[in-house]
C-alpha cells in the first residue's frame, strides 16, 4: 500500500546514488501524481486524515488557523481539498519543481511558490500551521534542517502536522522508487519533533486495518528491489474498497480506538 506523495522512479537496484536522491521528481512521474490524487484511495485517505487532524488541533470555540503552508505540496491535491472543505483558512503552498509547483497553482488556486524545505523562502513568524505530508522522509530532505525552518516560520503557538512511513522494517522497492529513505516510529517521530522545539506532540499511527495488506505487497508480492512503487491505477472495485476500509478506521478512530501500528505516522505539535 502507497506513500506516494514523492514520486521517483530511478531504475536502481541498489539504494539510488546522491546524484539521483537530489533530483527533482520527473515528469512523467509528475503527471501520475496529478492524475491519481483526486480519485485514488490513498491520496483520498491521506487528505482526509490530515484534514480531520487540523479541525482537532484547534481549540474549541477558537478561529481557524491563519496562513497555513503546505510544505512540499507536489501537484496541489492537498490544497486543493483544504480550499474545497475550509475555504476561510488562507494557504500557501511550497514545491522544488518548478512546473509541479504551476500544476499545484492551476488545480488549487492558490499561491505555490518554488523553493525547498531545507531553506524555507518565507519570513519568521509568517504561517499559523504548516503541513507536510511524507516529505520529512525524502532523500533530498535534511529532516532537522527542516524542522528548524518549519519552527523559525510558524508564529508561537503555531501547528505543525507532518505525516510519515512508519517502520523501518516495512522498507521495501517502493521506497527505492519513491526515494524514502527513512521510515519513522510513533516514538522516533516524537523523538524528532521535540529535539526540533516543538511541544504538545500526538503521533499516531493510522492505515492500521490495511497493515496486513501492505506487509503482503511489500515483502512477499513486490519484494525485488527493482519493482515499481505502489502507485498505480487500481480497478474501480477495489480502489473504492480499501477506500472504505480507511473511512471505517477513521470513524473507529474518532470514536477513540487507538491503533497499536500502522502504515503510516500522523504527528501534531505546537511551536511554543
Amino acid at each position: 500500500m502507497p506513500h506516494p506523495t514523492r514520486l521517483l522512479r530511478c531504475r536502481a537496484l541498489s539504494p539510488p546514488p546522491a546524484a539521483c536522491q537530489k533530483r527533482g521528481v520527473e515528469p512523467a512521474e509528475y503527471q501520475l501524481m496529478d492524475a491519481a490524487e483526486d480519485g485514488m484511495w490513498w491520496y483520498r485517505a491521506l487528505h482526509a486524515q490530515a484534514l480531520g487532524a487540523l479541525e482537532a488541533a484547534r481549540p474549541a470555540g477558537t478561529a481557524p488557523w491563519g496562513g497555513l503552508l503546505d510544505a512540499g505540496c507536489g501537484t496541489g491535491g492537498f490544497l486543493a481539498r483544504l480550499r474545497q472543505a475550509r475555504p476561510d483558512i488562507p494557504a500557501t503552498g511550497l514545491e522544488y519543481m518548478p512546473e509541479a509547483a504551476a500544476r499545484a497553482r492551476a488545480k488549487a488556486g492558490l499561491p505555490v511558490a518554488v523553493g525547498t524545505v531545507n531553506a524555507l523562502p518565507f519570513a519568521d513568524a509568517s504561517f499559523g500551521a504548516l503541513i507536510s505530508l511524507d516529505v520529512l522522509s525524502h532523500a533530498a530532505v535534511e529532516p532537522d534542517r527542516a524542522l528548524a525552518e518549519m519552527f523559525r516560520v510558524l508564529r508561537p503557538g503555531g501547528l505543525l502536522l507532518v505525516n510519515l512511513p512508519a517502520f523501518e522494517w516495512l522498507h521495501s522497492a517502493h521506497d527505492l522508487r519513491v526515494h524514502n529513505a527513512r521510515r519513522f516510529t510513533a516514538g522516533t517521530a516524537r523523538a524528532l519533533l521535540a529535539g526540533a522545539g516543538f511541544q504538545a506532540i500526538r503521533p499516531r499511527y493510522w492505515n492500521a486495518l490495511l497493515l496486513p495488506l501492505m506487509v503482503v505487497q511489500r515483502k512477499l508480492l513486490a519484494r525485488a528491489p527493482d519493482n515499481r512503487s505502489d502507485v498505480a491505477p487500481f480497478p474501480p472495485w477495489l480502489n473504492r474498497s480499501l477506500w472504505a476500509m480507511t473511512a471505517l478506521e477513521r470513524r473507529l478512530m474518532v470514536g477513540g480506538l487507538p491503533f497499536p501500528a500502522g502504515g503510516s505516522v500522523l504527528a501534531t505539535a505546537l511551536r511554543p
